[in-house]
């Protein structure tokens, strides 16, 4: 299990068990397919950049193998999932770092930036307990062999894989207590980039008001 309180941004339409705005669905009424809709929501010509929000515990639960998908990934991915029972109250919390994508962001990219890196799954499930753990991967084919290891769906749609955010997919470890991203390793170098520019911005502008301030105190003094 991990963190029931916890919510991501994905660019990947989850399919099971989902909600959408109203008028999210007077766009694609009309063209709505009579099967496989999940992987139709999922192409760019209809997600058009939407995001999905997705909880880290799941909310829904698929009950067997009948059905379209024909048991598809039932037994080994589905079988084994546990509905959230823990009550969270989400009206008191605070979700405002959701409401816009520019905001989730720097959010996001904040946290994943922080996190401890390692080189291996191995070192990663092996991280303290309650440490956040970044692995990254250079392409599909690596992305793949990791997720063999750690046990979670391999496949791609539309070129992303499942749960993720610009390409990281985020999972829980220690129950919750951690957290393990894996991470394009082209993205984690433009992340960094970023961080480390607006810490010198942030030090620069505090370097200024110090300034500014020693300025005024050495005026007052004459």
């Amino acid at each position: 299990m991990g963190d029931s309180t916890a919510v991501y941004r994905t660019d990947f339409f989850p399919g099971l068990g989902w909600m959408l705005h109203r008028r999210t669905w007077l766009q694609l009424r009309a063209t709505w397919p009579g099967a496989y809709w999940d992987d139709w929501m999922r192409g760019d010509r209809v997600r058009q950049g939407r995001q999905c929000v997705r909880p880290d515990v799941c909310r829904t639960y698929n009950f067997g193998k009948s059905g379209a998908s024909k048991g598809q990934f039932f037994s080994q991915y589905l079988a084994p999932v546990r509905l959230n029972t823990a009550w969270v109250p989400w009206t008191r919390q605070d979700l405002s770092f959701l409401a816009q994508p520019d905001a989730y962001a720097r959010y996001f990219s904040s946290q994943v930036v922080a996190a401890q890196l390692v080189a291996s799954v191995e070192e990663a499930l092996a991280s303290a307990h309650g440490d956040d753990v970044a692995l990254s991967y250079d392409c599909r084919a690596a992305f793949m062999r990791n997720a063999a290891q750690l046990g979670i769906m391999k496949e791609w749609k539309e070129g992303l894989p499942r749960a993720s955010y610009q390409g990281v997919v985020t999972l829980s470890l220690h129950g919750g207590a951690g957290r393990l991203f894996l991470v394009p390793l082209e993205w984690l170098g433009k992340a960094r980039a970023e961080s480390i520019r607006e810490a010198r911005a942030q030090r620069a502008l505090a370097d200024g008001s110090e300034g500014r301030e020693e300025e005024g105190s050495l005026t007052t003094s004459r």
